[in-house]
This record gives structure tokens, sequence and C-alpha cells, in this order.
């Protein structure tokens, strides 16, 4: 049943969390993004050729795992999408409708991280998400909801900055204190990466 929280009327919607996935209209793609860091990891692991099982980012309580794990139920096809791969996520988004000849609803979630209160609003999944929603727009799929275009502009106003923003972030400065500067560094790196995660049969491969 439609409600209206569900954004069911654009074609590039917009939540946060496993119960934002919930509260949206199925969609034919899900885009997670996990910036610190199970999207830019797992990115960077299948660009090296790997295969990433999610049931262990599931087992480590990982939220983007958890999230996709909750899209893969759905039926939807997921991907993982990231500041370091969102061009390349936009771009295969689109081959995706290409394939499917028809308009193709994109979910794009940010994951967030669980806090002592539930759900915590974390700024690098934030951009991450921005960066993705920005990169389908300049491919021509901007049919937006308001909180995709939001997100949107916030990277796009926010770019020059985005390396700061992230390390300077909550989570940032627990992974920098954690000893991870140079992971941070590495998630904070706009389009460094081609490859795009796709999630099959439980387990993360490229597209």
């Amino acid at each position: 049943m439609a409600t209206a929280y569900d954004q069911s009327r654009y074609q590039i919607r917009f939540e946060w969390g496993t119960d934002g996935l919930a509260r949206l209209a199925p969609s034919d793609v899900v885009v997670v993004v996990d910036v610190l860091s199970y999207s830019s990891a797992t990115t960077d692991a299948v660009a090296r050729g790997d295969r990433v099982d999610l049931s262990a980012g599931v087992a480590a309580g990982a939220e983007g795992a958890l999230v996709a794990r909750g899209a893969a139920a759905l039926g939807a096809r997921v991907l993982l999408g990231s500041l370091r791969n969102a061009t390349a996520v936009a771009r295969e988004v689109l081959a995706e409708q290409q394939r499917r000849g028809a308009r193709t609803s994109v979910a794009v979630i940010a994951a967030g991280e669980q806090a002592d209160a539930g759900l915590r609003f974390a700024v690098e999944d934030q951009l991450g998400a921005g960066a993705v929603i920005d990169a389908l727009g300049a491919l021509g799929l901007d049919h937006s909801s308001p909180e995709a275009a939001a997100s949107g502009e916030a990277f796009r106003g926010l770019r020059l900055a985005v390396r700061h923003l992230l390390t300077a972030s909550g989570s940032g400065q627990a992974l920098l204190d954690a000893g991870g500067r140079d992971e941070a560094l590495a998630a904070a790196q706009l389009d460094a990466e081609t490859a795009v995660p796709v999630l099959v049969h439980g387990v993360f491969g490229p597209a």
C-alpha cells in the first residue's frame, strides 16, 4: 500500500538504514552506501578480483551488509556504492535500465551506524549517497525525490571539502584513533575505482 513516505512517484529515492529501506516503495535497484567502511572495502576487494560473502558482513554487524540483506530479500538488484566508485555505480544503473528497456527505479540507501539510541546519522554516508545521486543526475537519471535531490545537492556543494569532512567526522575520527588513517583517506577518494560490487546468490562480485 502506498504511503506518503514511500517516494514511489520518483525514479531516484533516498533513505537511511534498514528501516528507511522498508519505508520506500520496492525498487528495481538498491544502492547501499556504507563509506566507512563496508562499501569501500568490498569495492576494493572486488576490484582485486575477490568475491565477498555477504554473510561475513552480516555476522560482523556491518550496517551496509544488513541493508544489502534486506534489499536482496525484497528482490532488488543490490549494488554497493561509495565515494570511491560513485560514477561507476551510476553507469551500472544506467546499463541496467538499458538492459531492462524500461524506466528503472533506484533506491539509494545510506547505511548509517547503530548507536545506543538507534541509527546514527553518518555524514560520510550522506556524502557517499549524494555522490551516487549526483552521478546519476549527470547521466540523465534525475527524476529524484526531494530527499534524493537534497542529498545530491549536499554533496555537490561540499564536494571540494569531502576529504576534510570525512576525516573530521565522528566516524572518521574514531577510525583515525583506531589507527585507520590510510583507510579513512582512501574512502574519501572520489571515483578512485571503477569496480561495482553486485550481490548474486549471497556473494558480491563484479558487475
